[in-house]
């Protein structure tokens, strides 16, 4: 199975989110990939669609390899396994883990332009175009739970199964319509799975405000 690209991914997940009942619902596609999958499913609930930025926390000298991830205002979390496999402490990450977090308050900054987002009291999605470790996921829905949702829902299109089933303890309701046991990374199930830039995540969002 392979979705043609993250526009197609997204409404195969906003079909399988069509058959709930969702009170004032906000869609928040994790930055940057998550962005062309959430538009897709606002449009169909047809929820307020905004942002949200949580930045891998690699190991050093393996960027690539992520051991964590924090957010813009939230605490660092850490993959405990990870973190064994490499012989490295939270305290030898701190250095990484602050300039993560300076990049996700820049990323903040530009996508919401210092706009407020309301998130107590209502049903709360984080979509992404795919989970793998879950780590990101992790660390979005811990700050998500902070502002007091209504309800919870992590929501992609494809994910690997111990990492959903991890995730489970965060969120209040889990929706993936493929999951994986032999995942090994997102990319393999697209065809097209370019970076999404800086500039596509600003025209959907004022797409969105527009429609």
């Amino acid at each position: 199975m392979k979705f043609a690209d993250r526009t197609a991914a997204g409404r195969v997940l906003a079909e399988a989110l069509e058959t709930g009942v969702w009170v004032d619902p906000l869609v928040l596609g994790l930055a940057r990939g998550g962005l062309p999958v959430a538009h897709e499913v606002a449009l169909s609930l047809g929820a307020e669609l905004d942002v949200a930025v949580a930045r891998k926390i690699g190991a050093p000298g393996h960027p690539e390899f992520g051991v964590g991830a924090v957010t813009a205002g939230g605490e660092p979390i850490f993959d405990a396994h990870a973190l064994r496999t490499s012989g490295l402490t939270p305290e030898d990450l701190s250095s990484t883990c602050e300039a993560e977090r300076r990049e996700a308050r820049r990323r903040l900054d530009v996508y919401r332009s210092g706009r407020a987002v309301r998130v107590t009291g209502r049903d709360v999605l984080i979509v992404d175009d795919g989970l793998a470790t879950g780590v990101t996921a992790r660390a979005a829905l811990r700050e998500a739970r902070e502002a007091g949702p209504r309800r919870l829902v992590l929501a992609v299109p494809v994910g690997a199964t111990q990492s959903l089933r991890h995730l489970g303890t965060e969120a209040d309701l889990v929706v993936c319509p493929h999951e994986r046991v032999d995942f090994r990374s997102v990319g393999r199930f697209y065809r097209r799975f370019d970076q999404t830039t800086d500039a596509e995540v600003l025209a959907l969002l004022e797409q969105h405000r527009h429609d």
